[in-house]
């Protein structure tokens, strides 16, 4: 079947069948266990978290590790994704704590009210995303949709939702033990989205008990324009 086809009878099966759950507002934390602060912000939004249409993402980046403390989470590639969402948003210089909401907007994690008034926002945001679902044989298939300038890219998300103590021995949390929560574990490119129906390969997981997501973004730290999430319901913000 060619890939026109398949995504005319992909896309016909999936309207047929039951609406389209609403989008969840992608908060991601970025933070790290040598961070003093990211203690209060890491128990902030695993609050957030509990609202079913909050997905919460937390990066740990390594560029504190300088103070003594080597973080067991952070990747060379979780701190660039935070400096791409910098240049996009007109932040000087990364820090943490900081939350960026829907690849839109920004702010320091500790403050909470700002944090809370940007996912009100993002609710009220309208989006007309690609239709996504998940294929056999690990296959994610995103649909047609408006082509964002520049040009996006799917992204292959993996976290433990588990909650998670680790008891920080050097740094500015020396002695204390840091609870982190939806720690994102992998995150690969799977190609780009130009507007047009894309199939794409997913690699297995790394390990057992960790949760798929698929983002569409536009490159270089854009907006998030479509969310997948592993149960397979195609979300559609309202």
């Amino acid at each position: 079947m060619r890939l026109s086809a398949f995504f005319a009878v992909a896309l016909g099966l999936a309207l047929a069948g039951p609406a389209a759950a609403a989008s969840p507002v992608v908060v991601e934390l970025f933070t790290a266990q040598g961070c003093a602060s990211c203690r209060e912000a890491s128990a902030h939004t695993a609050q957030l978290a509990q609202e079913k249409d909050v997905l919460v993402l937390t990066w740990s980046v390594d560029y504190w590790d300088y103070l003594g403390w080597k973080d067991t989470f952070a990747r060379p590639e979780f701190a660039e994704r935070q400096r791409a969402y910098a240049e996009q948003l007109g932040v000087a210089e990364v820090y943490t704590p900081q939350v960026v909401v829907d690849g839109r907007s920004q702010s320091p994690a500790v403050k909470a009210g700002n944090v809370q008034a940007l996912v009100r926002e993002a609710r009220r945001t309208r989006l007309d995303p690609p239709q996504m679902m998940f294929r056999s044989a690990g296959r994610v298939a995103v649909g047609s949709g408006r082509a964002q300038h520049g040009g996006a890219e799917v992204w292959l998300v993996r976290y433990d939702p588990k909650e998670q103590s680790i008891e920080v021995k050097d740094g500015d949390n020396r002695g204390h033990t840091v609870v982190e929560r939806y720690v994102v574990v992998e995150l690969e490119r799977l190609g780009a989205w130009r507007g047009r129906p894309v199939l794409l390969a997913m690699p297995p997981p790394s390990e057992n008990g960790l949760k798929t997501v698929v983002l569409v973004q536009g490159v270089r730290g854009g907006r998030i324009l479509g969310v997948l999430q592993e149960d397979g319901a195609q979300v559609a913000r309202r």
